[in-house]
């Protein structure tokens, strides 16, 4: 059997995240990471580390507030308090060199510059955020960048209203853009929604003062702890835009270099599964409808078995009288002559 159009769609946009997280072709220019204090963007920095390190690529670490050197960090640059063309020229100077004309057979040294968090980026250039980070972007570099959503950014006095602010900027420049989220409370969320019930909240959602609670959901099963919930995003050259949710869950603390994290989607988890029963017409083609068509096979032999009420006068009995009601007097009907003549 054939496989259907979206599975075929499933299994592509997989593929298509395993080449973003293993930076090749230059898969995107620039990669936008979107966190929370739910979810930190540390683990998937990590794997795309990793992985970098793998084809021998080139990590330069742009430091706004990691204190120490990553393991898998080839260059860490520290930018906090730093004069921003300062640091552009400093970057630009670990690159690894580019030649268009190299001889065949030979590969281009490829680099990947991280950048721990764009939101003091953001609040103290505003104006040249965009000039910043296309100035960074070259034919063998690209750019993998955070940014905190529950972190306020404070604008400038000089930024008018008219602009878009920071995070829309950044989203329009990107050409991939992976949001991230706790799968245990993701978890949480789904089997509140299939109950019908309201969605539970963690963290700055319960707005509890002073309380953060939800890194550690009770219940959760050991093999969903540390997994992390990736929304892509991803733009391709012709414009169109690529979307699917995908589970990564990163390898065992204390592992090998070497180890690499497990990817699926998200709707192979048995939480975020569909029903049997819409599995199974996921092939078939179902006519349009705000409400839902399908039957399961008692319900289809049950409605055939059905007797439609003046059923014997769907029958032609010829003569033109087909369709025709016809009408059994009861016992308290009240016969009138006039009414039958007419």
């Amino acid at each position: 059997m054939a496989p259907s159009a979206n599975s075929h769609g499933r299994s592509h946009s997989l593929l298509l995240l395993q080449r973003l997280l293993n930076l090749r072709d230059a898969a995107s220019p620039l990669t936008l990471l979107l966190d929370n204090l739910e979810q930190p963007a540390r683990p998937v920095v990590s794997e795309l580390m990793t992985r970098a390190k793998l084809i021998k690529t080139k990590v330069i670490f742009l430091s706004f507030a990691t204190l120490r050197k990553p393991r898998d960090a080839d260059v860490f640059v520290k930018a906090a308090g730093k004069d921003f063309n300062a640091v552009s020229r400093e970057l630009l100077a670990h690159y690894p060199s580019f030649q268009p004309a190299a001889g065949k057979g030979k590969t281009a040294q490829r680099a990947v510059v991280f950048i721990d968090s764009l939101n003091s980026l953001s609040s103290a250039a505003t104006q040249s955020l965009a000039v910043f980070l296309s100035g960074l972007i070259t034919p063998v570099v690209s750019i993998v960048a955070v940014y905190h959503t529950d972190v306020p950014v404070i604008l400038p006095k000089s930024s008018s209203e008219y602009e878009p602010d920071p995070l829309a900027l950044l989203c329009h420049l990107a050409t991939a853009i992976l949001t991230l989220s706790n799968l245990r409370q993701d978890i949480e969320r789904q089997k509140a929604r299939n109950r019908s019930v309201a969605e539970p909240e963690w963290g700055l959602g319960e707005g509890r003062e002073g309380v953060l609670i939800g890194l550690a959901p009770k219940g959760s099963r050991p093999e969903d702890r540390g997994g992390v919930v990736i929304s892509m995003e991803m733009r391709r050259r012709s414009g169109r835009a690529v979307d699917e949710n995908f589970i990564l869950m990163p390898a065992a603390p204390g592992a090998a270099t070497s180890g690499l994290g497990k990817l699926c989607l998200l709707a192979d988890h048995a939480v975020f599964a569909k029903p049997e029963a819409e599995q199974g017409q996921e092939g078939e083609e179902q006519p349009e409808s705000t409400f839902d068509l399908g039957l399961t096979e008692k319900q289809r032999r049950d409605r055939e078995g059905i007797v439609l009420p003046y059923f014997d006068a769907q029958t032609d009995i010829g003569a033109g009288e087909g369709g025709r009601i016809l009408y059994e007097m009861g016992r308290e009907d009240d016969f009138d002559d006039e009414e039958d003549e007419i």
